[in-house]
């Protein structure tokens, strides 16, 4: 991999060189290298491209590495990536993609994810995109999550900077018992556009979803949040979406529940507002610029 390739590589899955366990890296559209485990085998699709991932049973304290780079101005990337996920399994995947376009010409990733879970089972999964340059860089990641009786799947999705459109789409159904986190971080500025759908069935009873959306919208980007929770037993389910809109930004939120069990217990709550001004005036008063001050209270919410 070039310079580019391995910056991107690091502010995306913080690799400094290649991992010792399981991965598979894409680069420009194709698939460049892969390496399975004793536990965590990577096969790559006849039909299409993409991956499949076979976790065994009672994989424990193991990590996985998919992470994709474009660095060439005009590819257009569709990969599929399903995993199978065993029963009584402890595994962190970190997945993401960096964009660098420096040219006319528009670069895109469509990621397409399936994850098939088993039972007993924690799943962490970590997803960043970063678009360098001054040209196009889209990004489009779909997420279609089946989680099984007493597992727990818990995914943070990051959209760092630089995606000038992002249409980010989340499904996922939940058994008895089963638990799904979401935490999403997105920023956008100029005049970049994102877009974030999820829909989650809470099928089983006791099964509880949660999703944290924190976004920041600069300039004359836009950002759209809607999501459907839709609790079909007894079960929990809360979604919680906070914006923060700066100079002619706009943030539109939807978030809808739907309770098809009388002991379906569901709560949604949006908010978006501007920057309180006692914050700034604080942070100006210890020597920081206005810019400086709007910088250091958006990545203390973002990461907060």
């Amino acid at each position: 991999m070039n310079e580019i390739s391995q910056n991107l590589l690091y502010q995306i899955a913080d690799l400094h060189e290649i991992p010792s366990g399981a991965f598979s890296f894409r680069e420009n559209g194709k698939s460049v290298m892969i390496n399975s485990t004793e536990n965590i085998e990577i096969k790559k699709k006849k039909d299409k491209p993409g991956i499949d991932i076979f976790v065994k049973p009672n994989t424990k304290n193991q990590s996985l590495h998919i992470p994709v780079v474009i660095t060439q101005s005009g590819i257009n990337d569709l990969v599929y990536n399903d995993f199978f996920i065993a029963d009584n399994c402890d595994i962190l995947i970190v997945a993401g993609c960096g964009i660098h376009n420096s040219d006319k010409e528009v670069s895109q990733h469509n990621g397409v994810h399936q994850f098939f879970v088993g039972k007993n089972c924690k799943v962490k999964y970590v997803e960043k995109h970063l678009g360098i340059g001054s040209f196009e860089k889209n990004l489009n990641p779909t997420t279609s999550v089946e989680i099984s009786e007493n597992s727990i799947f818990e995914m943070e999705t990051t959209q760092i900077g630089g995606v000038y459109f992002a249409d980010r789409k989340t499904f996922a159904k939940l058994a008895n018992n089963a638990k799904l986190l979401i935490k999403e971080k997105i920023l956008t500025t100029e005049n970049q556009k994102a877009k974030t759908f999820f829909e989650v069935d809470l099928i089983g009873k006791d099964s509880k979803v949660e999703v944290i959306s924190r976004t920041v919208a600069k300039d004359n980007s836009f950002q759209e949040f809607a999501s459907n929770i839709n609790g079909k037993n007894e079960c929990f389910g809360r979604v919680e979406c906070d914006g923060i809109v700066l100079d002619n930004a706009k943030i539109k939120s939807k978030p809808c529940v739907f309770a098809e069990n009388v002991n379906a217990s569901l709560t949604h709550e949006a908010q978006i507002g501007k920057i309180a001004g006692e914050q700034l005036i604080k942070l100006m008063s210890l020597g920081l610029s206005k810019a400086e001050a709007e910088n250091t209270i958006i990545e203390g919410y973002l990461n907060g």
